[in-house]
C-alpha cells in the first residue's frame, strides 16, 4: 500500500513523514546507533551479544501483534511468524561464526559487520511501512496474503537475529582447550 502510494504519488511522502510521531524518529536514531556500533571490531560478554537479538525479537513480536493481533487471521499470522522464524533460525544457526570466544575472560572478540545494521533497518522499515499501511487502509489486516507476508517478514528477521546469536552461544557452550580462544566450526 505505502510503496504503491509513494511510487504513484511521490508528493505523499512529506505528509506521511510529517504525520509520523516524533518518538518513531527517536527510536530510529537509537536503532541506527546500535547498528553502527556493530560496524567496528569489539569485545562483548555473553549478556551483551544476547541483547540485540532480544531487542529485535521484542520489536518483531510487538510489531506482529500490534499489526495483526486483532485480525481474524491471528492464528495464521502466528503460524507464519513461527515457521519463518524457525526456518531462518535453522539456516543461520548452523553457519560458522567469525567471532572468537575467550573462556578465560568470558568475552567474545567480534569482527565488525554491516549485517546487524541492515537487519535493524529492515525490521524498522517493515514496522514503519506496516504501521502506515494499516493507518491508511485498516482493512489490509483482513487480507490473508498481506497478513502472511507481514508475519513471515517479522518471523524471518527474528530467526536471523537469533540464529546469528546461536552461533555465538555455541562458542561459549562447547568445551574449549584450556587458555586458547575458540572459533565456531
Amino acid at each position: 500500500m505505502l510503496l504503491s502510494l509513494v511510487s504513484h504519488h511521490p508528493e505523499a511522502v512529506v505528509p506521511i513523514l510529517r504525520g509520523t510521531p516524533l518518538w518513531v524518529w527517536g527510536l530510529l536514531v537509537g536503532l541506527v546507533a546500535l547498528g553502527v556500533s556493530q560496524l567496528r571490531d569489539r569485545t562483548a560478554s555473553l549478556a551483551r551479544v544476547s541483547l540485540l537479538p532480544l531487542i529485535m525479537t521484542t520489536l518483531s513480536v510487538s510489531g506482529t501483534f500490534s499489526a495483526l493481533g486483532s485480525t481474524p487471521h491471528r492464528a495464521i499470522a502466528i503460524l507464519a511468524w513461527l515457521a519463518a522464524a524457525a526456518l531462518a533460525f535453522v539456516l543461520l544457526s548452523r553457519g560458522q561464526s567469525t567471532a572468537q570466544y575467550d573462556p578465560a575472560r568470558g568475552v567474545y572478540r567480534l569482527p565488525g559487520s554491516v549485517v546487524p545494521l541492515l537487519l535493524i533497518l529492515g525490521i524498522f522499515l517493515v514496522k514503519y511501512v506496516v504501521g502506515v499501511d494499516l493507518a491508511m487502509e485498516p482493512q489490509l489486516a483482513q487480507n490473508s496474503p498481506y497478513v502472511l507476508c507481514v508475519a513471515g517478514l517479522y518471523g524471518a528477521f527474528t530467526g536471523v537475529f537469533v540464529g546469528r546469536a546461536a552461533r555465538l552461544w555455541r562458542l561459549a557452550l562447547r568445551p574449549a582447550v584450556a587458555g586458547v580462544a575458540t572459533t565456531a566450526t
